[in-house]
């Protein structure tokens, strides 16, 4: 049969209670993340695997960033479940905090109230915008005549006549 807890229900007593749950989603480059956040314990995990062991280690304090400019407080009764797909390292690191911090903001804005939201935007923006609007820009494509989007064949003036 079907999962009552993948259906976003939970079963008690006869009677469906549902769970408070937000999705929300980081983009880098053409790394995606998406970000499961419901009311829990503060569990953070990554396409499975627990939030610290999250690889490389050199940037893993890239993604503790949320944490320490909202304090571990507003992440503690939230457990988030984040899968992340494509790119290099780097984006899908950044696209996991970005998808960090939308949604803690759409959980307070949902469950809690616009009031806690706003504080919350207005830390994160304040820090580092990019945690919340994502990043525009895109490889430009090649060009012909050229190796590369810029780069052309080099012109030259005087050709030695052999």
């Amino acid at each position: 049969g079907i999962n009552a807890e993948y259906m976003g229900l939970i079963m008690e007593k006869g009677k469906e209670k549902t769970v408070k749950r937000v999705q929300t989603f980081g983009k880098k480059k053409n790394a995606l993340a998406v970000a499961t956040v419901e009311a829990g314990h503060g569990n953070i995990r990554v396409n499975g695997k627990p939030f610290q062991l999250v690889e490389p280690a050199a940037l893993r304090a890239k993604l503790y960033e949320p944490i320490l400019i909202l304090g571990g407080n507003r992440f503690a009764k939230l457990d988030m479940r984040i899968k992340v797909r494509g790119g290099g390292q780097t984006a899908q690191v950044y696209a996991i905090r970005q998808a960090m911090c939308k949604g803690v903001v759409a959980f307070n804005q949902k469950f809690v109230d616009e009031e806690s939201k706003r504080i919350i935007k207005d830390i994160i923006l304040q820090y580092d915008r990019t945690l919340l609007v994502a990043d525009p820009r895109r490889p430009e494509p090649k060009k012909c005549a050229g190796r590369g989007a810029r780069a052309r064949r080099q012109k030259a003036y005087r050709q030695t006549l052999s």
